[in-house]
């Protein structure tokens, strides 16, 4: 009885569990803690709290204030003898309360459940009650579903406060010496009857009675005898109510089984139901089972035998032999079943968590396995959890179940070696095969007119495409298997649904859904999805998937919390839907025009802005004047070597370009401006000597001559000689000594024959451009200077220089007058 109440109990919370939201943490166990009253100190979140076992004597007005949220409260196993009608006050959302195994006397007074209008399930067996006479009080509990009681005195008239109610639920737990007078029940109304036995109780003809003519459903739990009682009161019953009859936790023999079994299928019940069956006495002949029944199914679990000597074949012809249309016998050791002698009406069978072999339905005549061919109108065929382990050899057995529809064969250890052929019965249209150790080989032994085919949690790595065409199939499991891409539908033209959730799918080719014209649902979530540019068409699929008008039609489940990135790993676990692959980085040919074309526009861009802003010429001469000033470092005279020398440069210059030496040229170099000192003829050139004279003097006492390149230049026959005795002093003082000026544009040709050694010149050196642009004289100068640049010895002034000097300075002075 003590199992009997904790599974109550235990069913009672995990049904509040799948209907809360509540944390674990506001489940309170204050069980077995030698408590003689409700703790104070309950957490105010309380909901689950359970008093079991114990030692309180009273539920005392305010134990529960604080507790507001309560919902589910277990006080069974104490000494309750009292609870105070305002203990409930403040627990409006109890729905769940076990009073069981206390001392409460009195049914009729229990006051507390006026305040209790929201429970569900309501336990009170196995107190001190008399008389099971339920107070007014009851009438109050308007959303009760599931009452447990137990009196020693069952009345008429005991119930009529809940005859308004609808319980699903009613359990009576029997005591020793129960009275039950008949038409008890009469004011109950639930779907079903649960009635516990005690250890020694025996059935009640008149309790039998009732439940058999007021209950669409039966529950007899605990029963060890009075199995003939039973038997006999169901033969004689003329006009029987419930449909479902069901024993629970019974100890039986076989011979009073299989009588009660046989009577129960020559009444008008529909479902017989056992669990928790202890076969005694098992059988070592035959035992006949009646040939036609109104029964509609059978069912036994968790059946054991308690003893090791009887015949196995006796007791599966039983059970295989009933004239029922389902059958099933699950969470039962049993290693084989027979064959049906004559032609079965079973059309469905669950053998589920047994342990069955590939044997299954077959015998042995002279050493040869004969297949059965009595199960025809079998559809429905369940062997979940067996033994089985090959496929070719299951096929076998079936193949003459020609009315075969629906095959589970998961959770086995199924595999397929191709040794021999599969032969499966053509009407087969759907099969699972889940949970085994199939490979991709197990498509090559698949009935032909599957339409939805479960392989999920296999070995397959990948599908076939040289296998048959399964041409009706239109679901396709594959979850839970090592898939790295989709499969085609080239062998499954009509396929509608295909689930590919956890496998090893990195970067699903879209391409491959176009031989899919039919797949409308798909599943390709939780895979380790490598987000790169093999994974844009994918992601393109599946966005669109969103959108009610998608031009694919697909629809993407588990999109878009089931699909997200592994690799790389600056985007791991971030959703497909969450991240962005440029088509850019995903294109060679885009790449290279998203590269060169901005380039080409930059580039082009500043050489149109170098040319409109002289950049060409401003490095040019940026560039003269950095080398000038390295060759000035590397290339410092000897004090030897400049011994005679006065002057920075001598100047050369055509008579037609005096203007710009003398207001440019010179207040640029001499002075405070440039301060060199320059040599030029209208100034240094000593009266009395010939001009030739002056000229060589002059190039003598200059550390570089600058000639000032103009179309005069090249016309001046002065200007030649100049030229001339420079180029023979270039030989002693080096290639930097002569400094070219181009005043203006000089082309070639106009440069006469004569003056080759000035062609050779300026196809060798480089020479300086006089800007007319006034923003760049300032670097032109400076360009200038830097070339001339040498320190000189001090060179004394004669009183000639000092005379002409105070000529020039008066006729700047006169000019300026």
């Amino acid at each position: 009885m003590r199992v009997t109440a904790a599974v109550l109990w235990t069913a009672a919370v995990l049904v509040g569990l799948q209907k809360s939201t509540s944390s674990p943490d506001n489940f309170v166990d204050r069980s077995s803690q030698n408590l003689s009253s409700v703790p104070t100190d309950l957490p105010q979140t309380t909901e689950f709290l359970d008093l079991s076992r114990n030692y309180i004597r009273q539920l005392h007005n305010g134990d529960f204030q604080k507790t507001t949220h309560l919902r589910f409260l277990n006080v069974s196993w104490n000494n309750l003898e009292e609870i105070d009608p305002q203990t409930f006050l403040n627990t409006p959302l109890l729905e769940h309360l076990d009073l069981s195994h206390n001392n409460l006397k009195n049914l009729s007074s229990q006051q507390y459940l006026l305040h209790t209008v929201n429970l569900l399930v309501l336990n009170l067996a196995f107190n001190r009650f008399l008389t099971m006479t339920l107070g007014s009080e009851f009438s109050s509990l308007v959303k009760l579903e599931r009452l447990t009681v137990g009196a020693k005195n069952i009345s008429v008239g005991d119930f009529k406060n809940i005859a308004k109610m609808k319980l699903h639920t009613l359990t009576l737990l029997l005591e020793d010496g129960l009275y039950y007078e008949a038409g008890s029940l009469e004011d109950v109304h639930a779907q079903r009857l649960q009635i516990a036995f005690g250890h020694n109780q025996k059935i009640d003809r008149n309790l039998t009675a009732d439940a058999l003519s007021l209950f669409a459903e039966v529950e007899m739990m605990n029963m060890i005898n009075g199995y003939k009682d039973l038997s006999k009161q169901l033969r004689e019953t003329v006009k029987i109510h419930t449909t479902s009859f069901y024993l629970t936790n019974i100890t039986i023999k076989w011979h009073d089984l299989t009588e009660y079994v046989n009577v129960a299928l020559n009444t008008t019940l529909k479902h017989l139901d056992a669990s928790d069956v202890h076969i005694m006495q098992p059988p070592r002949v035959e035992t006949e089972v009646i040939k036609t029944s109104q029964v509609i199914s059978f069912t036994a679990s968790q059946a054991v035998v308690t003893s090791f000597f009887f015949s196995q074949e006796a007791l599966y012809n039983f059970f295989i032999s009933m004239p029922v249309e389902s059958v099933a016998i699950t969470d039962t050791p049993i290693i084989h079943m027979t064959c049906p002698k004559s032609q079965s009406p079973i059309r469905q069978l669950d053998f589920s968590n047994c342990a069955m072999s590939d044997s299954i339905f077959s015998s042995v005549v002279d050493d040869k396995f004969v297949e059965c061919q009595n199960l025809r109108n079998l559809k429905n065929l369940t062997l979940i959890g067996n033994s089985l382990k090959k496929l070719e050899i299951l096929s076998q057995r079936f193949q003459y179940m020609s009315s075969l529809q629906h095959l589970d064969l998961s959770v086995n250890s199924i595999g397929y070696d191709q040794s021999s052929q599969c032969i499966w019965p053509a009407s087969i249209t759907n099969i699972n095969l889940s949970s085994n150790s199939l490979t991709e080989s197990v498509f090559q032994c698949l009935p032909n007119g599957t339409q939805i085919l479960d392989l999920q949690n296999n070995q397959i790595s990948v599908v076939p495409q040289s296998i048959f065409k399964l041409k009706n199939l239109s679901t396709l499991n594959l979850n839970a298997n090592r898939l790295r891409d989709l499969p085609g539908c080239g062998t499954f033209p009509t396929l509608h649904k295909l689930l590919l959730r956890s496998n090893s799918l990195h970067a699903p080719s879209v391409n491959i859904l176009e031989s899919c014209p039919e797949l409308h649902i798909l599943d390709v979530s939780f895979n380790p999805f490598t987000c790169t540019c093999t994974l844009r068409g994918f992601i393109k699929l599946a966005i669109n998937s969103e959108k009610s008008n998608s031009q694919s039609g697909i629809k993407l489940l588990n999109w878009p919390q089931g699909y997200y990135c592994t690799y790389p790993e600056d985007v791991r676990n971030s959703t497909l839907r969450d991240i962005s692959i440029p088509e850019v980085s995903c294109s060679i040919g885009l790449l290279v025009v998203a590269i060169l074309v901005p380039a080409g526009t930059l580039i082009i861009s500043i050489v149109i802005l170098c040319h409109c802003l002289d950049v060409p010429w401003y490095t040019g001469m940026i560039w003269q004047w950095t080398r000038a000033k390295h060759r000035a470092r590397l290339q410092q005279a000897r004090p030897e070597d400049l011994v005679g020398l006065e002057f920075h440069a001598f100047v050369s210059y055509s008579q037609h370009d005096v203007d710009w030496v003398r207001n440019s040229l010179l207040p640029n170099l001499e002075g405070p401006a440039g301060g060199l000192r320059i040599c030029h003829h209208e100034k240094h050139f000593v009266p009395g000597k010939t001009i030739i004279e002056n000229i060589i003097s002059c190039v003598e006492k200059c550390r570089r001559s600058v000639f000032v390149l103009s179309a005069h230049f090249v016309k001046s026959e002065w200007c030649h000689y100049e030229l001339y005795f420079a180029t023979h002093q270039r030989l002693t003082l080096g290639s930097d000594s002569i400094v070219l000026v181009l005043l203006e544009p000089l082309p070639q040709y106009l440069i006469p024959s004569k003056y080759y050694q000035l062609k050779s010149m300026m196809n060798r050196h480089t020479y300086l451009e006089w800007p007319q642009d006034r923003a760049k004289q300032r670097l032109f100068w400076a360009n200038l200077r830097a070339a001339l640049q040498t320190d000189l010895p001090n060179a004394p002034v004669t009183q000639v220089q000092e005379h002409w000097a105070e000529e020039r300075l008066e006729e700047r002075q006169g000019l300026i007058g």
